[in-house]
């Protein structure tokens, strides 16, 4: 009886053991599909899948939206006005990563299709002065929404966007003269995360920030028409760094600095900069005036370090006229006496190739003098360092290629 038993149980664990899992098949998780249109009012998860994105959808105050890494979404310019929103009091996370971004694109795959990423935050600005002087501390959006921006919260958060690509935004709307950039930062705090962000092939600026405190580490700017970066209102952000810019087809400035004509001390800082200009690329709509590497205006400043900028060199509008491109151009008479005179001008460790000038001043024609120390030149600066990877690859082209 004993043996019986012990036999019953030996053929029974030979059994278990012989399970047919070997053989399972495993099902990978299900891709999110869809449209997303309309006001979000309650936070939402899109889980890694494909969507399309139908006019402009709003993300509400006390409202989250969520995006998986490797999601995909498609714009349509067809369709209308489409672009992604975030109000004030409202979050935008989205979490991509090296090998999976999240790609925000459009179906025609042609520049100006769609507005791109707008986010408002609560973040002081200063949009200039009444006639006594005073600061004005608020604005009206200059992207056809016609949204009031300027806060007073300079820590505020809009959310996390990491390893994030926008393509062919920077669409014109309404009397044709109101556009949208790639990335729209309006009064955006520094409690915002912004890393690792690719603008792809827009009709306006790659990147522009209107006022604020929020910084922004690893951009690629590449192929945009206008401004590869550009800023305004005060934005005062300091933890900058990494940012490349690469002008083909047509662009012009590689950064376009502003302060909305007021004297200021905000003085933002950006480290690591590469703007490289491909050969033959145009300015927009022919401009013989916005070719330049860098431009200070209205009192624009800041401190900006470890530099390499090329292919900013002479260059033939419509075939005709020959513009002097320069590194750093200094716009007005008063940018030059307040800004670049007065100090508030950094530009350290600047390595500048093509034979381009070093500086040029505006139409009015003034002498720049920089504080010593206050420009840098050198041989051995490296710009800007950015990890490879699939977020900044598209349609099989490597967008650090030319880095």
């Amino acid at each position: 009886m004993k043996k019986l038993v012990f036999s019953i149980a030996f053929l029974s664990l030979v059994f278990t053991g012989c399970s047919s899992s070997d053989n399972d098949v495993v099902t990978p998780p299900a891709l999110g599909t869809g449209e997303i249109t309309g006001d979000v009012t309650a936070s939402k998860t899109f889980i890694k899948g494909t969507y399309t994105i139908s006019g402009t959808v709003r993300v509400k105050s006390g409202a989250t939206l969520t995006f998986e890494a490797g999601s995909v979404i498609t714009a349509d310019v067809t369709n209308g006005t489409d672009a992604l929103l975030v109000e004030k009091g409202g979050l935008l996370n989205i979490a991509g990563t090296a090998a999976e971004p999240v790609v925000f694109t459009e179906k025609s795959k042609t520049a100006g299709s769609w507005g791109g990423i707008i986010i408002f935050g609560d973040a002081p600005i200063v949009s200039g002065k009444t006639a006594d002087g005073t600061p004005i501390t608020t604005a009206t959006s200059e992207d056809g929404t016609n949204i009031i921006y300027g806060g007073t919260n300079a820590a505020h958060s809009s959310g996390s966007l990491k390893y994030v690509r926008v393509e062919y935004a920077g669409k014109k709307i309404l009397d044709g003269n109101s556009e949208m950039n790639g990335f729209s930062f309006y009064a955006v705090g520094s409690g915002t995360v912004l890393e690792n962000l690719v603008a792809y092939k827009g009709a306006d600026d790659g990147f522009e920030f209107y006022g604020g405190t929020v910084s922004a580490k690893n951009l690629i700017s590449y192929g945009n028409t206008d401004d590869s970066f550009d800023w305004q209102d005060g934005w005062q952000g300091q933890a900058n760094t990494n940012w490349y810019a690469y002008q083909t087809g047509a662009g012009n400035f590689g950064m376009e600095i502003e302060a909305k004509s007021v004297n200021n001390a905000f003085f933002p800082k950006v480290s690591n900069i590469t703007l490289r200009r491909a050969a033959n690329t145009a300015t927009e709509a022919g401009n013989p005036l916005e070719i330049d590497a860098i431009q200070f205006k209205k009192e624009g400043n800041g401190e900006y370090s470890n530099i390499v900028i090329s292919g900013y060199t002479n260059t033939a509008i419509s075939g005709a006229t020959t513009i002097n491109a320069v590194a750093v151009r200094i716009q007005e008479a008063t940018t030059n006496t307040n800004q670049v005179t007065g100090g508030k001008i950094k530009l350290l460790n600047v390595k500048i190739g093509d034979s381009t000038p070093q500086t040029g001043a505006g139409a009015t024609g003034f002498t720049i003098a920089f504080p010593t120390g206050n420009f840098t030149t050198s041989t051995t600066a490296t710009g800007a360092a950015l990890t490879p990877g699939a977020w900044a690859i598209v349609d099989g082209v490597n967008l650090l290629g030319n880095l």
